[in-house]
């Protein structure tokens, strides 16, 4: 997000939320639930080169985060007797 926008939620929550990560979640998925497409590409158009840059480094790193948990945690499940060497 642009850092106006940052600023303005935080001007508006400072007082209200704790700033603990829940509240934080909390915050950003409510703000996001408010806002249509239009909307999101128009903050997307105030961005920056830096901005975007840093929202989609996030945006990346959080995605890839995932992929590779699931991955390994479907790695770790037994394997079915079927792909078992038994000899």
């Amino acid at each position: 997000m642009n850092v106006k926008l940052v600023d303005e939620l935080y001007e508006m929550y400072r007082h209200k939320l704790t700033g603990d990560e829940e509240d934080i979640d909390m915050l950003a998925f409510a703000f996001l639930e408010e806002m249509n497409r239009e909307d999101l590409l128009g903050l997307l158009h105030e961005m920056d080169k830096q901005e975007l840059n840093n929202l989609m480094g996030l945006y990346l790193i959080e995605s890839l985060k995932g992929k590779f948990a699931r991955e390994e945690y479907g790695s770790h499940r037994p394997q079915s007797f079927h792909s078992r060497d038994i000899h």
